[in-house]
């Protein structure tokens, strides 16, 4: 089957910048892929570079099929990161005209608009002007006219920043909705939980690196499970005997449960009994990683300020909820 989207060897520069570098992939047709990344890892320059708002300095790309993208734009639907709207239109005009530029009839526009603003929860804004939405009913109506024309594939550019947690599901099973249809969809994000829970495919990318390409499931085995929460049965307990039993690296205990961090060569088999025969737990459980976690692991041997990118990220995804 024909690939939507394959980029070979991309790079590209701004000055001495290397925004991103020798960077390949293939997205199937019908696949949902997220990019994932800290703000500035790259993902952006990568999806204007796909859709040729910007040009690689070398490298082969090709899009739906096609290497001018001038041929299938209209086969396309993107929802930039820089939000923008119409401001002194009304909603149904706007939406209108931005279904004209795609080459939709008249009577699919006025089937499709109402429709379309009921499933994004905005069913009586029709006459409103634009600036008198809220900032997040305007990247609904935004989010709309990137997906009114059914396009082929959907590209995505940080889609839930700004929305509060209702809307973000909200926007999460209209996207499941366009991929049910057959859409191609390539999303970029920096909250790991989103493409955790939305993605077959997952990108990680880092100062313009491809650091891991694989499904969830295929990432999620490829670390180590080195954290542990242990609850201790009473409030008294000894936190020396933890520190003491082999195998154990850190003990974080300022909320519980605590969380026991391993080390290397630790052996989870032999650990946790030695942590339950040293103190009575009421509860204790593996903790599987995250992809927050998996993403700082790898960068950390290429990156000095491992610390400052796991902060960033959390702050990120704190800011997003």
């Amino acid at each position: 089957m024909e690939n939507a989207i394959a980029l070979n060897h991309i790079t590209k520069t701004f000055g001495s910048k290397t925004a991103v570098r020798d960077f390949d992939l293939t997205v199937p047709r019908g696949a949902l892929y997220g990019l994932i990344g800290p703000n500035g890892a790259g993902k952006t320059t990568l999806i204007r570079m796909i859709l040729a708002i910007l040009f690689p300095d070398s490298g082969e790309l090709s899009v739906l099929g096609q290497s001018s993208i001038e041929a299938v734009r209209h086969r396309i639907g993107y929802l930039p990161e820089e939000r923008g709207v119409y401001k002194k239109m009304r909603v149904g005009e706007f939406l209108a005209f931005m279904a004209q530029l795609k080459g939709m009839s008249d009577s699919d526009i006025r089937r499709l608009v109402p429709e379309w603003l009921k499933k994004a929860g905005l069913p009586d804004v029709m006459k409103k002007r634009c600036e008198e939405l809220s900032k997040g009913m305007q990247q609904k109506i935004q989010f709309i006219t990137s997906v009114i024309h059914k396009p082929d594939l959907l590209i995505l550019d940080e889609p839930f920043s700004g929305l509060d947690p209702v809307n973000q599901r909200l926007l999460r099973d209209l996207v499941l909705e366009e991929r049910r249809r057959g859409a191609t969809i390539l999303f970029s994000t920096h909250v790991m939980a989103h493409a955790e829970q939305l993605c077959d495919h997952i990108v990680m990318v880092h100062r313009g690196n491809k650091v891991l390409d694989g499904t969830p499931a295929e990432i999620l085995q490829t670390s180590d499970y080195r954290c542990i929460l242990f609850e201790p049965l009473e409030s008294s307990t000894d936190i020396e005997k933890l520190r003491n039993t082999p195998g154990v690296s850190e003990i974080k205990h300022e909320n519980v449960p605590w969380e026991i961090t391993l080390s290397e060569s630790a052996v989870l088999t032999k650990v946790i009994p030695a942590l339950a025969a040293a103190t009575v737990p009421a509860h204790i459980q593996i903790r599987r990683p995250t992809l927050e976690d998996i993403f700082v692991s790898i960068v950390t041997g290429k990156d000095d300020d491992s610390e400052g990118l796991r902060t960033a990220l959390r702050d990120e995804n704190r800011e997003a909820e």
